[in-house]
């Protein structure tokens, strides 16, 4: 496992960290100026970044977008306890996970481990699949991690690509928020959890409406979304 790198300014929380974390097994380096913290993000030394929003002179979704112009390292933000504004942003942006202050060091652990799998999966992805989903015009490939939409590729987050397979998989099925907050998240769901929500939002964006206009991901009220089967459409076999 590599180390953990933490970007906050304050000192005694990743004091804290550092002091948990370790005992949990991990490796941290904690950084509290934002551009250090974006150089040693795109070191290649780190295998995940925990990332605060309220940084000094450059706040944390800049410090996102600039780490997210060059690199695919994970990243998990902490945002302020009553903001969904906060967490739905980092997400747009390319935020893997977030969580609210003040946390419970137990629920971070949680929350790294479980992005740790998806990053080893991903790695292992090519070995574990080797056939594509193809529903309609949209050819997803597990062993690659690629995603074609009408013949163009398509730039995914790794948990957009997790949401949109288990989409694909059941296609035509209406798939629950907790379903995809377990396959696609690698965690349990919460009723004020926007997580999923906002991946389906960027899905939608991404792949943009379907040849005939009408939309690919249909949201199924108190249940959860469903994929829509065109009906000169097959299902993945």
């Amino acid at each position: 496992m590599g180390k953990v790198l933490v970007i906050d300014d304050d000192t005694e929380l990743c004091e804290l960290l550092d002091d948990y974390l370790s005992q949990e097994g991990f490796a941290i380096e904690t950084v509290n100026d934002p551009l250090e913290g974006i150089q040693q993000a795109l070191s290649g030394s780190h295998c995940l970044v925990v990332l605060d929003v309220m940084l000094p002179r450059m706040n944390g979704f800049e410090v996102l977008r600039r780490i997210r112009a060059s690199s695919k390292i994970p990243i998990l933000m902490l945002t302020a306890r009553g903001d969904e504004v906060d967490r739905i942003v980092g997400l747009e942006i390319g935020a893997d996970d977030y969580l609210p202050k003040p946390f419970s060091p137990r629920e971070l652990v949680a929350r790294l481990r479980a992005i740790l799998r998806r990053t080893e999966q991903d790695v292992l992805a090519p070995r574990r699949h080797t056939g594509s989903l193809v529903v309609g015009d949209v050819v997803l490939n597990p062993g690659m991690r690629t995603v074609a939409c009408a013949g163009k590729t398509v730039e995914l987050t790794s948990i957009e690509f997790a949401v949109l397979e288990v989409l694909l998989d059941k296609v035509g099925q209406v798939v629950g928020r907790e379903e995809l907050a377990r396959k696609a998240l690698d965690r349990g769901y919460s009723a004020y959890d926007r997580s999923i929500d906002v991946h389906i939002s960027s899905l939608r964006k991404k792949l943009g409406p379907r040849a005939d206009g009408l939309e690919r991901i249909k949201t199924v009220r108190n249940s959860g979304y469903l994929y829509v089967l065109g009906a000169n459409d097959s299902r993945p076999s």
